[in-house]
């Protein structure tokens, strides 16, 4: 644990290399992003209903909830952060450990900041984007120990936790042995839930990342009120000492891909295929389709979502968003709504998609997540794209103006443009600001 303890006591969000340091700010405007997409949607409002009502703060434990403003326990906010930016599936990802560590890390870091600043604290841009490299950093590592070592696929709240617990006690400047013990609190009680089940059966439950949030702070104030917790295994036993080893030297956070739409990582090669078709190809459309078919590895072929009944079946699919995306040119927010959900041309270009498994690209899953899409006209003509790799990925970055233009797209019709402006300002510029109050108050501040 000495190398982990030295890391996290050293780390420096000027002294990291420069383009660790821009993932680092591209992933809290990505999520910050998505929870203000999220801050009125059906899940979200459940969530703030169960935390109102059974997450009361008081005076010694206070936050809010994210651009709504109403006092609750940090706690309580947890559980609504870790929904908020679960419930549209456009946050970042890792190959190693597939799942995801910002939807946790990033409201869980917001909500001890802010519950941080209400005890009297300061709290420095510079010294919130360092914790925050911490919490993804020490996250992803922890789920490339814990998916190597199990036999399923466990969603991403069983070890996002592990970051907010170590990114936390440095913010909280708890001493190492309580911080030990958060850490085998946090995975011992960590929701190591098979993800799987979710992709055949999409609800709201998602990735975990509620109980993840939840489970990381949970565990700091358990383990600061004297609860002991057994040694945490995906960084403490001898199997998982390897991926420690080079930390501080190299980062998983590089290693991240971002997406562009909302919907699961397995569709993304897809669209993007989509998306260059489409763009080559003028001539195309949708009601001149006879098919769409795609070639793709297995566990992409499980999304199917043919019909989706709600945004969490159709963010787990795969012939919908591909039909959605042909229909509309596009995809985003607008496209996940109930109106458009039940457009009958979408859901009739959507029975036209066919999905097949390459046992290609299965085999080549998941070091590489590939897809191939043919379009086939009513007047024969066919247009093949290549074996297509997603945009967002480490080798096919995103820009800076596609994350901006994402956050557009993310907060349009939600915030007012004075709110919208004023964060991205906040955010671009946070590790110049010497206390991220304006910020927190713009994160907090209800939404339209």
């Amino acid at each position: 644990m000495k190398n982990i303890f030295n890391f996290v006591d050293a780390v420096q969000f000027n002294e990291m290399p420069e383009l660790t340091a821009k993932r680092v700010k591209h992933s809290l405007l990505d999520i910050v992003g998505i929870l203000a997409a999220t801050s009125r949607n059906s899940t979200v409002k459940a969530a703030q209903g169960f935390a109102l009502k059974h997450f009361c703060g008081t005076p010694a434990d206070t936050t809010r909830l994210f651009f709504n403003g109403a006092s609750v326990s940090t706690l309580g906010a947890a559980w609504v952060g870790g929904f908020g930016a679960d419930s549209l599936d456009g946050h970042e990802g890792h190959f190693l450990s597939k799942g995801h560590a910002g939807a946790t890390v990033v409201p869980s870091l917001l909500i001890l900041a802010d519950a941080y600043k209400d005890a009297g604290h300061k709290l420095s841009g510079h010294e919130f984007l360092s914790l925050l490299a911490i919490g993804y950093e020490t996250s992803l590592r922890a789920g490339v120990s814990l998916i190597e070592s199990t036999s399923y696929y466990p969603a991403s709240g069983a070890f996002s936790g592990i970051g907010v617990v170590l990114a936390g006690g440095r913010m909280m400047s708890c001493n190492p042995e309580v911080i030990e013990h958060a850490l085998g609190i946090a995975e011992y009680f960590s929701p190591r839930c098979p993800m799987m089940r979710v992709v055949d059966y999409p609800t709201m439950l998602r990735d975990a990342h509620s109980a993840g949030a939840y489970s990381g702070i949970n565990a700091l104030y358990l383990a600061q009120a004297g609860i002991t917790g057994a040694p945490a295994e995906t960084l403490m036993f001898e199997q998982s000492l390897k991926y420690w080893q080079d930390l501080g030297q190299s980062w998983e956070i590089d290693n991240q891909y971002y997406k562009p739409w909302p919907v699961c990582r397995w569709a993304q090669p897809a669209l993007t295929a989509i998306e260059r078709l489409l763009n080559d190809q003028p001539e195309i459309c949708g009601n001149e389709i006879e098919t769409i078919r795609i070639e793709t590895f297995h566990e992409s072929t499980r999304l199917q979502g043919y019909t989706p009944k709600n945004r969490d079946e159709a963010e787990y699919g795969l012939a919908y968003p591909v039909a959605a995306m042909v229909h509309a040119g596009k995809f985003g927010p607008e496209q996940l709504t109930d109106e458009f959900l039940v457009d009958k041309n979408v859901l009739a270009l959507a029975k036209r998609v066919e999905i097949v498994e390459s046992e290609e690209l299965s085999q080549r899953f998941p070091s590489e997540i590939l897809s191939r899409v043919e379009i086939r006209l009513k007047i024969g003509e066919t247009f093949l794209s290549p074996i297509t790799q997603a945009k967002g990925d480490p080798e096919t970055p995103m820009s800076e103006s596609d994350f901006l233009d994402k956050f557009y797209i993310n907060t349009k019709g939600v915030l007012t443009e004075e709110h919208r402006d004023a964060l991205l300002e906040e955010l671009l510029n946070l590790e110049h600001r010497q206390d991220i109050s304006r910020l927190l108050e713009l994160i907090f501040k209800p939404s339209l």
